[in-house]
């Protein structure tokens, strides 16, 4: 845990994502520690096949920063090894949705262990804060940050559903620490992808009054380099917001481009609210160099009172 600075916006949170294509189940998962706010909250989304979601949203007092566990609503993050594995585990009541959007109630259990397949690569926050759209990055979503790929075993279950997973269970882990604002960017576009073992993206695009800030990292041939620039292209569902599919270029601080394209699979929540921040989390079968693999497209917008994003969908 970081030092707790005087901003009443500071958060230290953990985010976890999985996804299990022989059983198409998975989950994305959130804690955030916000101690001068005086809570903690988690949320924790089930992909289920057929496009199927049971989610559980919680909140408790803390007005400290606290270390592993981390447990709210019956949802507990454990480390089990510093840098390389965790537990989560869940035994909580929340909602089952079907694809039409309709739920009901819904007993949520899991227990599921990610065990790192790369090092924790990341920025910790304590060099000088830059200027432009560094700088406002740092004061509306977070000073330091670390992104990490590895794999997964156990188990979900949903009231009297249980997937066990598969071999070829993966996804990443991140974690981050600052000022945390969710109207503050204009937009962003996060990406998470798994190709293998041994192949890895993850980074961001982040859209400031300064302009836009590139940041992400490739992980191949048993090294990282950062990532400089995304170039982004999306086509989106009907309703003119909704990712569906994206041609995204990396390019590295080595010199090379990476051309990866996604199919996104489902999002959530989707559509757009008139005058809100929305985060539309997005399951992706992703392709690079003829190799398919999983992960996650996540746009954020901000949407003006007619309902259309502050930022056009590139």
């Amino acid at each position: 845990m970081h030092a707790v600075e005087g901003d009443s916006a500071w958060s230290e949170s953990y985010y976890f994502n999985a996804y299990d294509p022989d059983s198409d189940t998975g989950f994305f998962t959130r804690i955030g520690i916000r101690p001068n706010d005086g809570t903690m909250d988690v949320v924790m989304n089930v992909w289920l096949p057929d496009t199927g979601l049971a989610t559980v949203r919680a909140i408790r007092d803390q007005s400290e920063m606290c270390e592993s566990p981390l447990e709210v609503g019956g949802v507990t993050y454990h480390c089990t090894e510093s840098g390389q594995s965790w537990v989560i585990t869940a035994d909580s009541d929340g909602r089952r949705y079907d694809r039409t959007g309709a739920y009901r109630p819904t007993r949520l259990q899991m227990d599921a262990q990610f065990c790192a397949l790369t090092p924790m690569i990341g920025v910790d926050g304590q060099g000088k804060s830059g200027s432009g759209a560094s700088a406002r990055t740092g004061s509306s979503v977070g000073k330091g940050h670390l992104e990490q790929a590895g794999r997964w075993q156990g188990w979900i279950q949903v009231d009297d559903m249980r997937f066990d997973f598969g071999e070829n269970v993966r996804g990443n882990r991140d974690k981050s620490w600052g000022p945390r604002r969710w109207g503050g960017p204009k937009m962003w576009r996060w990406f998470s992808v798994n190709i293998s073992d041994e192949v890895h993206f993850g980074g961001i695009r982040i859209g400031t009054d300064e302009g836009d800030l590139h940041r992400g990292w490739v992980w191949r041939d048993g090294a990282h380099a950062s990532v400089r620039r995304w170039d982004v292209h999306t086509r989106t569902a009907s309703d003119g917001v909704t990712q569906k599919a994206c041609e995204v270029t990396a390019h590295d601080s080595l010199g090379r481009s990476h051309d990866l394209r996604a199919e996104v699979m489902r999002v959530v929540p989707g559509g757009s609210r008139p005058g809100e921040t929305i985060v539309n989390e997005g399951l992706a079968k992703w392709t690079y160099e003829g190799v398919t693999g999983y992960g996650i497209a996540e746009y954020l917008h901000q949407f003006d009172d007619d309902g259309h994003p502050l930022v056009p969908i590139e």
